[in-house]
């Protein structure tokens, strides 16, 4: 996942000349860049954006973010971010995704802390505090609370007049968002239909609570997108992944994105890679087109 080995990845690639700094993106207009990087959805419906709030089982509320088509009803999609939360960057692809004919909600992981954005976008995973301050919350996301979590944002989708309840529910996640995804497929599995991981960090762990070992109980289709830099540093992870999925007869895309960095898709990574953030992007509409009909 985020961790000191794949930020040293990180600094040697910018400093290189890779990428864009994170303090020039921050003195940017957040919307402006992110409009110029993200290309529009091809085909793309007119959406309805919101922010809202949604009860959840600890008695609390999760500030998120809701973009759907304007008319109809559409297959719905929890949104779950990487390590930095939800912030423009997340919200730029999820309503994206929602110009393709999805009912999004792209949440807030950390809502038991504080409202997003939890961190500005001139912060820096380099530096030791924010670091420290964004594991202390992620640490709190575990393997029972993100399924009880994952369980009130679908019941809440449920509700929604823009959610077709006939069709199943899609999941995707970036970095901490990958263990995430399998878990919001593990709790609701008669309702979950395909879950997209994007350089999932902890897939394959030693402990009891390793997200690999709920794939028996996951029948969702599956698309895990690897980051090469993740991939050297834990390269049997994919093999016990395809082996589980196998061993379940879960259909399962699992592939190691050439010359990628942790990180490379959301547009405002220090290590974004469009080119292969875009091809990402297409094997996930190609997911959720079989799997969410």
């Amino acid at each position: 996942m985020c961790d000191e080995l794949t930020e040293k990845d990180n600094a040697k690639f910018i400093k290189n000349g890779g990428s864009f700094n994170r303090r020039d993106f921050g003195k940017l207009s957040v919307a402006a860049s992110l409009a110029a990087m993200l290309p529009q959805a091809a085909n793309a419906q007119s959406v309805t954006e919101s922010d809202v709030d949604v009860p959840m089982a600890n008695g609390s509320v999760s500030d998120s973010y809701f973009v759907r088509p304007d008319s109809g009803s559409h297959a719905a999609i929890v949104y779950w971010s990487d390590i930095k939360g939800l912030r423009p960057a997340i919200k730029a692809m999820a309503k994206r995704l929602a110009e393709s004919g999805y009912s999004v909600l792209a949440v807030n992981p950390f809502y038991r802390d504080m409202k997003a954005p939890v961190v500005g976008p001139e912060a820096e995973f380099s530096d030791p505090e924010t670091r420290a301050f964004l594991f202390g919350m992620a640490g709190k996301l575990t393997q029972d609370a993100a399924m009880s979590d994952a369980t009130d944002y679908i019941t809440w989708l449920d509700q929604q007049d823009s959610v077709d309840t006939n069709r199943k529910v899609g999941t995707a996640g970036y970095c901490m968002g990958g263990p995430l995804i399998m878990r919001t497929a593990a709790a609701m599995p008669d309702r979950v239909g395909a879950a997209a991981s994007f350089h999932g960090g902890g897939l394959v762990t030693d402990g009891d609570d390793s997200p690999h070992l709920l794939i028996p109980k996951t029948p969702a289709h599956i698309l895990h997108a690897v980051a090469e830099n993740d991939d050297e540093k834990q390269p049997e992870a994919k093999t016990v992944l395809a082996e589980a999925y196998a061993a379940a007869g879960v259909p399962a895309e699992i592939e190691v994105y050439e010359g990628t960095l942790h990180g490379w898709c959301p547009p405002d990574s220090p290590v974004y890679n469009e080119a292969q953030a875009e091809k990402a992007w297409s094997r996930l509409l190609a997911l959720y087109s079989t799997a969410l009909a």
